[in-house]
């Protein structure tokens, strides 16, 4: 497995493997590395001949800088994990690598009303990171393929709009959530949480199925069933953050036309915030 940190030595590597007419699919990640990532990189391999994974703390897109700054950083181990999946190169680059000019000098990618809408208004400026920094990595990387875990629901739906908007032309493939044996979303927030937190936490998918069943008789009564899923959450012991129902594909309001509807839902658990989202197919 090669490690690289610089753009040079990953642009040489990169015409390394394209003069050998091999394809290259790409896993962006933060490290911190879980079975869900590994369900990544194993899913990469499937779709290229080489699997390229990033590993990079991007401080574009979180808005508090506490949670940078907590954010945990576990490269030594995150590197012995994909050496054992076989992955073929890990990009490492630090942030005065990916923005040397600084984040307030930085050319930034902005897609619209998808990054401002439902997450993207309690948290302004977030999928403008998202999206600014994996389209660096893409035009570092070259990928012909790239993975994205379908638990941040919204930023595969940012990413998939900022491809087809700028014609890129690069295969994105969303990846099921992978769950623990309790049904929680796998995380790498979930090394925050207490051994009774634990207990509480896979309470979120529960209720999430509970609104589904919910949605299946009565799939406009949407406020309803918010409302219904925020109590639930509040008497699991969490507090609710953000809920939202909204069409699989647009991320717009439900109709009568709608086929598929998404639950996206975010819940704080002590100082942890918890995401995750369950798709309903209504027709």
């Amino acid at each position: 497995m090669l490690t690289v940190k610089q753009p040079t030595e990953l642009r040489e590597q990169i015409r390394t493997f394209k003069r050998q007419g091999k394809t290259i699919c790409f896993v962006p990640t933060m490290g911190n590395l879980h079975h869900g990532h590994f369900t990544l990189v194993k899913e990469a391999r499937q779709h290229a001949d080489i699997v390229v994974v990033s590993i990079f703390v991007n401080p574009m897109q979180f808005g508090n800088p506490d949670d940078l700054n907590n954010y945990p950083r576990t490269l030594e181990q995150d590197l012995a994990q994909l050496k054992q999946l076989g992955t073929d190169l890990v990009f490492t680059p630090t942030p005065e690598v990916i923005y040397p000019r600084g984040l307030e000098n930085q050319t930034s990618v902005e897609v619209p009303k998808l990054s401002t809408m439902l997450e993207g208004v309690s948290r302004p400026g977030h999928f403008r990171g998202v999206a600014t920094v994996v389209t660096k990595l893409f035009n570092l990387v070259q990928p012909d393929v790239a993975c994205f875990g379908e638990k941040d629901f919204q930023q595969v739906a940012v990413i998939r709009q900022m491809v087809e908007d700028l014609a890129m032309d690069i295969k994105i493939i969303p990846v099921p959530i992978v769950r623990e044996a309790s049904g929680l979303a796998m995380s790498s927030r979930n090394g925050r949480l207490t051994e009774q937190q634990l207990t509480i936490a896979p309470q979120l998918a529960k209720v999430m199925h509970q609104m589904a069943d919910h949605m299946l008789k009565a799939p406009l009564e949407t406020a309803a069933v918010i409302k219904q899923g925020e109590e639930a959450i509040q008497l699991a012991g969490m507090k609710p953050d953000e809920l939202f129902i909204c069409d699989a594909h647009t991320l717009g309001s439900i109709n009568a036309d709608t086929s598929e509807a998404v639950i996206l839902v975010a819940a704080f658990l002590g100082q942890v915030r918890l995401i995750d989202n369950l798709v309903v197919k209504l027709a």
